[in-house]
């Protein structure tokens, strides 16, 4: 298959959110693989100025060939070093050669530009910003955290210790690694750092996932040999998470809508190690809740679709296209998103839901959360989450977490956990959510305290 294939191929599996543009490039089988991820990458950066140079002739009107090998092959001829291919395709280009010319011409009138890296939209080199750490989740399915610091070490990286603040993870360099000060399982590394080809990742020892994203499966904490759903679940590093939480006992449901995704879904949590999971194409607003078979679900990871808006530097990561933030479009996910919280809280045996996003509007995040609780408030109650976590929900629900590129450097996410008030858990929420170095620092402190009191008596 021509590189030009293979990257339309890759540009329609990230419109469907299967993974990453790495990960897609890398196991894509292709042998040269910078070629290919230069050309999906630049692809992407000009995506809006291609669909309006295209849409200017009637290249794909008249051939009825897809939009993404459209691009992929009108980037290489306007932008890029030229077309490197031949036959029907080359022929197809260079006959609309002189309409291209013209509608890329008129819209650099348009926008008062002269040169083509003019036409990207500010908001695209503005994105690029400070570049996020390199983020890789242990997989204790397979190993162990100690393990993979001991191979990494072996492998000429230098271990720095678990990070004491925010301002370690940023001023990583070279081969140098440490531990996240928040999540146990969590690596950090230099933001350049790629371990695609190591062989930790290549064998499922380490997921590559962003900090933000393991937040729900970490706070949702489901015990070994619970009963859990995951609402929304491909790609599936959530799901691999979880699974990894419990131990790979229990019951693991995961839903999804979309086919390609479940199917690669599928792959991944095979090398992940997975073997509790119970993968289904359904619409998860379609589950019966009554269901036998998810009688002794207690816990729901809820991680709809949604706008994607806090994605950074989708140029520089790459999970997806661009996307629309339209009040309307906001409005009809938003709509959405709470029609999947209410179903989800109709399960009967339910304990602790987490909702999350990986959007920074309130539409689709406090108001979502803010609806559900007016309507359940008799039911369930918001779990104050991490308090030690400096970025909190909008007020007045500060009970949930937020996470963004400038605070935490991470992707900007949204994080809520509802959990039904007469559940049998006794424990504290913050004690049962807090991170583990927070609980040894109030552990000591207590010690400490009881101490005292014995030498006062």
């Amino acid at each position: 298959m021509s590189v030009y294939a293979k990257a339309a191929d890759i540009l329609e599996r990230l419109e469907r959110n299967e993974a990453a543009v790495k990960t897609l490039v890398y196991n894509s089988g292709f042998r040269n693989i910078k070629q290919l991820y230069a050309l999906v990458c630049n692809t992407l950066k000009y995506s809006d100025v291609l669909e309006e140079v295209i849409s200017g002739t009637s290249l794909v009107k008249e051939k009825k060939v897809k939009v993404n090998i459209v691009k992929v092959l009108v980037y290489d001829h306007l932008f890029g070093r030229g077309l490197k291919c031949g036959g029907g395709w080359k022929n197809l280009i260079m006959k609309h050669h002189v309409r291209l010319q013209a509608s890329l011409a008129k819209l650099k009138v348009k926008r008062k530009v002269c040169q083509n890296e003019d036409l990207l939209q500010k908001s695209v080199s503005e994105n690029q910003g400070r570049p996020l750490p390199r983020y890789a989740r242990v997989n204790t399915l397979k190993t162990t955290v100690e393990d993979a610091i001991d191979y990494l070490k072996r492998d000429g990286f230098t271990y720095q210790g678990q990070a004491k603040s925010l301002e370690d993870l940023g001023l990583l360099s070279g081969k140098n690694f440490c531990s996240d000060l928040h999540l146990p399982d969590l690596l950090v590394f230099p933001s350049n750092t790629d371990l695609h080809a190591h062989f930790l990742y290549q064998a499922g020892h380490i997921i590559l996932q962003d900090k933000a994203s393991c937040l729900p499966a970490y706070l949702l904490r489901p015990p070994p040999g619970a009963h859990v759903i995951d609402a929304c679940a491909a790609p599936g590093n959530k799901t691999s998470h979880l699974a990894a939480l419990m131990s790979n006992r229990g019951k693991l449901f995961a839903f999804d809508l979309d086919p390609k995704r479940l199917s690669t879904m599928s792959t991944l949590l095979l090398r992940a190690g997975v073997t509790c999971q119970e993968l289904a194409h359904v619409d998860f607003l379609k589950v019966n809740p009554e269901d036998p078979k998810y009688s002794q679900v207690e816990y729901i990871l809820l991680d709809p679709s949604c706008s994607g808006s806090g994605i950074v530097g989708r140029l520089n990561e790459l999970t997806d296209t661009p996307a629309s933030s339209s009040e309307e479009r906001l409005q009809a996910l938003a709509r959405f998103q709470q029609l999947c919280l209410a179903h989800a809280l109709r399960f009967p045996c339910l304990k602790r839901l987490v909702y999350s996003t990986c959007s920074l509007h309130s539409q689709e995040n406090e108001d979502v959360v803010a609806a559900c609780m007016q309507q359940h408030e008799k039911s369930f109650r918001l779990v104050a989450l991490l308090p030690e976590w400096p970025e909190r929900g909008r007020a007045p629900l500060t009970q949930c977490l937020r996470a963004s590129q400038s605070k935490m450097l991470t992707n900007g996410f949204f994080v809520a956990m509802l959990e039904k008030k007469d559940s049998e858990e006794k424990a504290q929420p913050h004690e049962l959510i807090s991170s583990p170095a927070s609980a040894e620092k109030r552990k000591v402190a207590t010690g400490n305290a009881v101490s005292k009191k014995r030498r006062r008596k």
